[in-house]
């Protein structure tokens, strides 16, 4: 009877809640993984590849485009089939656009590899929901820590991902094929995990329908910075992210130098997630976006100090402490706006919105590093860093009125 629309729970810190939650980290881990691989080559796949070099980020760029457009479709699936049988799809996906891209890398395919990257981007969507899937079953005190316990299992991405880029960059006879044939194997073992989650879908009062219109839930404040929290987050973070590789290898640096650095980054992206649910217990949700927009700021000073191998780790996992803080707060803060039954409709605008930026980023900056220079990359950090302060201000204004 599991994930079945007539069952019901109460949310809870209990067994059940925390096993969903153990699935749902190891999930994210695996998926996040083969996330990890595809950032450490794809922009130097889609450089031998391209017919133009200043495309070679653009297989990227299509991979966040997949996950923009897949985001609502995904969950509105997810609301009608329920969360473990939308994810299994979700991983099919991911299946058949990495082994594309493989197919591709054989073939020397620049429009093959655009299509499986789109294809791979499309997976990323469903995986994303598993923080919000993971809240569903939780207490509003241990909320916040479900979805940053979640988000923690991209630990194993952190440790796991560039290593295992390293090792399958020469795995098949054409390099960089078997990155992606390790990718297939990734999906194939979540989907295994993935029988094991329980997450029954709320019970609809009759009549209820699916709670207020979007564009009512839409105008509230605390919707409006949560979405930004999340969306300027991740999209400063991708833009910084995505030509970091180029621009090491630009310098000098070799390949495992990189994979080092991505490392790194994805590991500040992951580690803070096994405390960022208490700190926003203790300090509150709107402090910690604060302070993560604080760690932009320092990740663009660094950067901006010089170009050595210390520069760019340094910075990197500023970027990415920066981005778990501003991801995490603007996850929780979002879940303040919405009732259960409004929830897919919600979570789906919410998660169009970040990756709908997040692709812009990810085509401009590839773009932006070869008509500019990696210098005006980082300079562009200094728009979301000022927005996410502002917004965060009026928030506070907002609610100190509203208490008045």
């Amino acid at each position: 009877m599991a994930d079945s629309p007539i069952m019901s729970s109460a949310p809870g810190t209990g067994g059940r809640a925390r096993l969903n939650v153990l699935i749902l980290a190891i999930g994210v881990g695996l998926s996040q993984a083969g996330a990890a691989m595809v950032v450490t080559v794809a922009a130097l796949v889609g450089y031998v590849l391209a017919p133009d070099k200043s495309l070679a980020t653009l297989p990227f760029a299509l991979t966040v485009t997949g996950t923009m457009v897949a985001t609502i479709p995904a969950s509105l699936f997810m609301g009608r089939v329920g969360r473990r049988i939308g994810f299994t799809v979700g991983q099919m996906i991911g299946i058949a656009g990495a082994s594309l891209v493989v197919y591709a890398i054989f073939l020397e395919s620049f429009y093959l590899l655009m299509a499986g990257s789109f294809l791979f981007g499309m997976h990323n969507a469903f995986w994303q929901y598993y923080r919000f899937a993971a809240a569903e079953t939780a207490t509003d005190a241990f909320k916040s820590r479900a979805i940053s316990y979640v988000l923690a299992g991209g630990v194993i991405a952190a440790l796991a991902g560039p290593e295992l880029a390293k090792y399958g960059r020469e795995l098949l006879e054409v390099m960089y094929a078997g990155v992606y044939a390790v990718i297939v194997v990734l999906c194939l073992i979540t989907i295994v995990l993935l029988q094991f989650i329980r997450i029954p879908r709320p019970v609809r009062k009759k009549g209820a329908g699916s709670g207020r219109p979007l564009i009512e839930i839409a105008r509230q404040p605390v919707f409006i910075v949560a979405v930004l929290s999340a969306m300027l987050g991740y999209a400063g973070m991708v833009l910084v992210m995505t030509a970091t590789p180029l621009s090491m290898v630009d310098c000098g640096f070799d390949f495992s130098a990189a994979a080092f650095v991505i490392e790194w980054h994805i590991l500040g992206m992951t580690v803070p997630s096994f405390f960022t649910g208490h700190l926003i217990r203790r300090f509150g949700v709107m402090r910690i976006i604060f302070t993560g927009a604080l760690f932009y700021a320092a990740c663009m000073v660094i950067n901006m100090m010089g170009i050595g191998e210390i520069n760019f780790w340094t910075s990197l996992v500023f970027l990415g402490v920066g981005w778990n803080f501003m991801y995490v707060g603007g996850t929780t803060l979002v879940t303040e706006a919405y009732v259960p039954e409004e929830r897919f409709k919600v979570q789906a605008l919410n998660d169009f919105l970040v990756f709908g930026l997040v692709a812009i980023a990810s085509f401009s900056s590839g773009a932006i590093y070869h008509l500019f220079g990696w210098t005006e990359v980082n300079f562009v950090l200094l728009l979301p860093v000022t927005v996410s302060l502002i917004s965060l201000f009026w928030l506070k204004s907002v609610r100190r009125r509203a208490v008045a």
